[in-house]
């Protein structure tokens, strides 16, 4: 358990490691692609797949509120499926809420203005099974810490472009200058971004997978501001170090930021 003093030498640290704010470009970077997740899916489960791509692209922000999807030649392309796979996999997430079909020369699909409301995890065993629940909670955060305190690390430690740089240096301030209803989305793409710097696609879709099963849980619980400052330190240690080239310390800083998440998790699912 952390004490008051283990906090104040977090922030400390975190200070210290923060990387000099880079400069403004004339044209941000794009942080992250909105095709990111659009990958090519396997055809024994294409229809499932691509509604699970498609709806990762929303829920984790890559494609936002009001923003049209690709064109659907072009989708499919991306996605390797066919077109009436495609267009079976869209009216799913019409149906669900998800999506919205609009005509005329500007026409076209779109992500809906005000998506579903988030529903709160289930357990795998009967509802309100508080043990199946809690064995749910500690696969995720058990994956979540190998994937993520490994793309920390790695992402540290593989040299970074000037433009990698300053779309690290951008997600972290679209995290910090998030309004509360848009915090999660913008820390998944945090998280997402430093994935996809370690420059081995693979561990793309996991992350994925793991950001969904996480804020699966997140969802059920409060936004606290102490939290959410105290993240914005983590956060900031973790850039600086992964600038810096420290791998050691990239794992540590996302290790200390994974632990503040388990320990809330766990207080309000335990």
């Amino acid at each position: 358990m952390k004490t008051g003093a283990d906090d104040d030498r977090a922030t400390a640290d975190a200070g210290a490691a923060a990387p000099a704010p880079m400069p403004a470009s004339p044209e941000p970077a794009e942080v992250l692609s909105a095709g990111l997740l659009l990958t090519p899916a396997r055809p024994a489960n294409a229809f499932e797949e691509t509604v699970q791509r498609l709806l990762q692209s929303i829920r984790l922000g890559l494609i936002g509120p009001g923003d049209r999807l690709p064109p659907e030649r072009e989708l499919a392309g991306m996605l390797e499926v066919s077109r009436d796979t495609l267009r079976e996999a869209i009216a799913s997430l019409a149906e669900a809420g998800w999506v919205v079909s609009r005509r005329g020369r500007y026409g076209g699909t779109f992500v809906a203005d005000t998506p579903p409301e988030r529903t709160t995890p289930r357990s795998p065993g009967p509802p309100g099974d508080p043990t199946a629940l809690a064995a749910e909670l500690e696969d995720t955060l058990a994956l979540r810490a190998v994937i993520e305190v490994g793309s920390a690390r790695r992402a540290a430690e593989r040299p970074l472009t000037a433009g990698d740089r300053e779309r690290l240096w951008q997600a972290y301030r679209e995290c910090h200058d998030a309004a509360a209803e848009q915090y999660r989305v913008a820390d998944s793409r945090f998280h997402l971004l430093i994935a996809e710097l370690l420059g081995a696609p693979s561990v793309i879709p996991l992350m994925a997978d793991v950001r969904m099963r996480v804020n699966a849980f997140l969802d059920g619980i409060p936004l606290l501001a102490p939290n959410i400052a105290h993240s914005d330190e983590q956060h900031r240690a973790i850039v600086g170090a992964i600038l810096r080239g420290s791998g050691d310390d990239a794992a540590h800083a996302m290790a200390e930021h994974l632990e503040g998440t388990e320990a809330l998790l766990r207080g309000f699912y335990g």
